[in-house]
């Protein structure tokens, strides 16, 4: 099956209903593969989790395992185990090199929970302490809040793509969109951002993607949404109909500003869990940047577990490479701008989300209200400010910053 079947998942997370899926508990297995701790964290350390956190430290994702979820892969140590009937992967939690006291259980989002959103998980089951809830999805959500805690992909890897022959060698969405072709999404916020920025029509919308390479192949005069750290590898080299370059422009340069799978936590456990995520939060902050400067582990955990799970879907190694380079080569994993804080969240740009998001939400019917009040989306109260891709972080420093 071809991978990215979630688009259709992520573009209608607000207006599904669908009731958790029973989880069997059956089919576990263990594997050697991991990071391998060098030593136990020291008594107290910002690195030992022991006294703060769960035992396990449950994290949800909102699809199957994939190298945009690298930072939570990176934490699963040696030893893990699957399970391959609920879709979970189980291991010690390291932390740059560190036995952090406490397990790690990091569970498949999409079909392996009959495509829930994350905030409907996380309130149905409360043993999952952190979530992937992209802002839109938070903010689709006002029943079951949650606040986002630091980012892991500072900006969306999310495309439109066309085949270049047929557009005219166009360079970006509007170029290849001019003539009128069809915009196929899977959901109505992409082409109603395009259409509110005068990009495309509202007439060209086509939303009924589902996840698959045929209508592409076989109608190259289309758009399609996808991801750039996946179609581009996967068009020319997984799918042999195709074989070829695909042309594309990141939709967070035409204003697809959420942030996309933030860490994110039930609102009220913000205060109830605020000794565990003062520590976590940080060494989150430090796994995705450790993860970018060797991914190999994380990948081959990925890899290994999407294997095992045999859902259908399929990753390779290939992909989970120029994943990884791709976020680090498109800026899709950066410091915050505003602060140079890797993982921070910025206030204008949290404002500039609720502007621009909430009135197509409400005109599509998925919000009721538009009376969304930015700063109860996020917070910055664990972040620790001395972390960043340019310093290479801090080693477990554990300060936070307001």
């Amino acid at each position: 099956m071809y991978r990215r079947s979630r688009t259709a998942a992520l573009a209608t997370v607000a207006v599904l209903s669908l009731a958790l899926a029973a989880c069997g508990d059956d089919g576990g297995s263990a594997s050697e593969g991991g990071a391998s701790a060098d030593g136990a964290a020291d008594t107290g350390s910002a690195l030992d989790l022991a006294d703060v956190c769960p035992a396990t430290v449950v994290m949800q994702q909102d699809w199957q395992p994939e190298a945009e979820h690298g930072a939570m892969y990176h934490l699963v140590g040696e030893g893990y185990t699957v399970d391959t009937d609920k879709k979970t992967v189980t291991g010690p939690l390291v932390a740059e090199g560190v036995d952090t006291g406490v397990d790690i259980e990091v569970r498949s989002g999409g079909p392996a929970v009959n495509f829930q959103p994350v905030p409907a998980l996380m309130y149905l089951d409360k043993d999952i302490l952190v979530g992937a809830v992209n802002t839109d999805a938070a903010i689709a959500a006002p029943d079951q809040p949650t606040v986002a805690l630091t980012s892991q992909l500072t900006n969306s890897p999310q495309v439109l793509m066309w085949d270049p022959e047929s557009q005219d060698g166009a360079e970006t969405i509007e170029e290849a969109a001019a003539d009128g072709d069809p915009i196929v999404t899977a959901g109505e916020l992409i082409p109603g951002l395009l259409a509110s920025k005068g990009i495309i029509d509202p007439a060209q919308s086509d939303q009924s993607y589902e996840g698959t390479p045929q209508r592409f192949v076989s109608d190259p005069t289309i758009l399609q949404q996808g991801f750039a750290t996946a179609e581009p590898y996967v068009y020319e080299e997984e799918i042999p109909q195709w074989g070829k370059p695909v042309g594309f422009q990141l939709l967070s340069e035409v204003g697809y500003s959420i942030y996309p799978e933030p860490l994110a936590v039930r609102a009220d456990d913000v205060e109830a869990e605020a000794d565990c995520l003062e520590k976590l939060v940080p060494i989150m902050q430090q796994s995705q940047i450790d993860y970018l400067e060797d991914p190999g582990h994380a990948n081959a955990v990925i890899v290994d577990i999407v294997e095992q799970y045999q859902t259908g879907w399929t990753y390779s190694e290939g992909v989970a490479e120029f994943a990884a380079e791709q976020m680090k080569a498109l800026d899709i994993v950066t410091d915050d701008p505003a602060s140079g804080v890797f993982g921070k969240l910025d206030p204008e740009r949290m404002q500039q989300i609720v502007d621009t998001f909430v009135p197509i939400l409400v005109e599509a019917g998925t919000l009721k209200n538009d009376d969304v009040d930015p700063e109860s989306l996020y917070t910055n109260e664990f972040i620790d400010e001395s972390i960043s891709l340019g310093s290479g972080g801090t080693g477990g420093s554990g300060d936070s910053g307001e």
